[in-house]
């Protein structure tokens, strides 16, 4: 079978699997005591669906109009393009910021704002950097459910062995360096003898070979890796210049490339790759090399928490911001994002899913979420409650870190996934060595703003016609609102 009719049958089972999934969404308009189904499509599973489950089940129990009904739905961004293109979307979906720009484009999502106002919903009421990634060419397309921020976690005990203040961690790169160097053990050969030593007590000539195997690291920041693209946020990098520029190549990212390249440089590329190599099982696992302390220190997210709690409950552990390259200027750097809720264009009962969705954003209901979520929430203020009752010893940290002015989310463009892409496939060029810092990020430099410049040409033909398109779907739901 050629390639292109392996595609063609794998598009049909693919759009089959949507119709099948959207008509158990939609299976019956209406419960048997009458009231009208809201289908909810989300990507989550687990415990974070189950927190999500009783927000639903208390929206179904304080009113008897509406009936949500939520499904869990694996692919959910190829699938809801699909159900929206074939007519058939559910009335809620919750998707991530980074799909806003393209979806919206595509014209996949409903604007929210004549809901907001029917509902009393304001920019003030989020954490600024939230609201903004909702927003894409002057009109609101989601909100927020569970927000993230990311800071550094460190190992207390790994930092005590090694003569550290467990107490404190690093508060600037060079620190970070420093530590890095005591708290990474290596097995070298000495005298005919493997003997497991720190690097830091590593000769200059056994630190110049490189001749060594790592057992266990200070920090690397190839693990996990997720930010990868984004370090520059650390550096004072911006992406792009928020209009029609991919600006990746500039000095500060460079810097941030270049620090990055100093990894491999100091310990070895294949001796970093042996070490990852042995890493194998997923995130989610008691091997997770944080859990079982191969790593002592990890960039990470708020939801981290959540898996020491679970795989290594008897961890001693910090959590604080991320050094950033000059604290004095630039501290509570993070890299912010969020969870939302759409209502996706054509919706059957797009009043009701957005009641729904004001629903959850109430402040006893946002908070009852993120509790759930063991996470933070996206309103600009919460209760005190909240906060002494929280099960994460440091969410204050993650709080605080979304509410900097520092904290820098990805940019709201239609070709994010794509640049996104080409920057860690660039960094790992970097790490490899097989490329220099400003010479990868060039090549994303040139490929990027072709790309970019090739979707404003696009928006450039048909961008009237869809804000006109948005600003009447606006005015249709504002006049509706209105109607008696």
């Amino acid at each position: 079978m050629g390639s292109l009719c392996r595609l063609y049958w794998i598009s049909l089972v693919l759009a089959a699997a949507v119709c099948m999934a959207a008509c158990d969404a939609r299976e019956s308009q209406y419960t048997d005591d009458g009231r009208l189904v809201v289908s909810y499509w989300e990507h989550w599973s687990g415990f974070e669906k189950e927190a999500m489950q009783a927000v639903v089940d208390d929206f179904n129990a304080s009113q008897d109009r509406l009936f949500v009904k939520m499904l869990s739905v694996s692919q959910l961004e190829q699938k809801i393009i699909l159900a929206t293109a074939g007519g058939r979307p559910p009335d809620v979906v919750g998707l991530w910021t980074r799909n806003i720009a393209s979806y919206a484009e595509k014209g996949a999502l409903t604007p929210l704002g004549p809901y907001l106002r029917r509902h009393g919903i304001e920019a003030q009421d989020y954490i600024p950097g939230l609201w903004k990634q909702v927003n894409y060419r002057g009109f609101t397309w989601g909100l927020p459910s569970t927000p993230a921020s990311v800071g550094l976690h460190w190992n207390k005990r790994l930092f005590r062995e090694a003569g550290l203040d467990p107490d404190r961690p690093p508060a600037t790169l060079q620190e970070l360096d420093a530590m890095n160097e005591r708290l990474t053990v290596v097995r070298v050969q000495r005298g005919g003898q493997a003997q497991e030593v720190r690097y830091a007590d590593l000769t200059e000539a056994e630190k110049n070979a490189r001749d060594f195997t790592i057992i266990r690291m200070g920090f690397s920041p190839h693990e996990p890796g997720w930010w990868k693209s984004t370090h520059g946020f650390w550096f004072g990098a911006e992406l792009w210049d928020g209009e029609r520029a991919i600006t990746c190549d500039t000095p500060e990212n460079v810097a941030a490339f270049a620090w990055y390249a100093g990894f491999p440089k100091k310990f070895g590329v294949d001796n970093l790759k042996k070490f990852g190599a042995n890493f194998g099982a997923s995130f989610a696992s008691p091997q997770n090399p944080f859990l079982d302390e191969r790593v002592a220190m990890v960039l990470q997210g708020v939801w981290m928490h959540n898996f020491i709690d679970q795989f290594a409950p008897q961890m001693q552990w910090g959590a604080a911001p991320f050094p950033s390259s000059d604290p004095d200027t630039r501290s509570y750097v993070t890299h912010l994002d969020c969870d939302v809720l759409c209502v996706p264009k054509g919706a059957l009962n797009a009043d009701a899913g957005f009641e729904f969705i004001a629903f959850v954003q109430q402040q006893e209901n946002i908070e009852k979420l993120a509790m759930g979520h063991r996470k933070f929430s996206p309103r600009a203020t919460c209760s005190q409650a909240f906060i002494d009752n929280h099960p994460h010893p440091y969410i204050q940290v993650f709080i605080d870190l979304a509410q900097s002015p520092h904290a820098r989310s990805q940019p709201q463009m239609p070709v994010w996934v794509e640049y996104n892409e080409e920057l860690m496939a660039a960094a790992d060029r970097v790490f490899g060595q097989v490329a220099e810092p400003r010479e990868a990020l060039q090549y994303v430099q040139h490929r990027m703003q072709w790309k970019f410049d090739r979707s404003n040409k696009r928006w450039e033909l048909t961008g009237d016609a869809r804000l006109e398109a948005w600003a009447q779907a606006d005015q249709a739901a504002a006049a509706k609102e209105g109607s008696p």
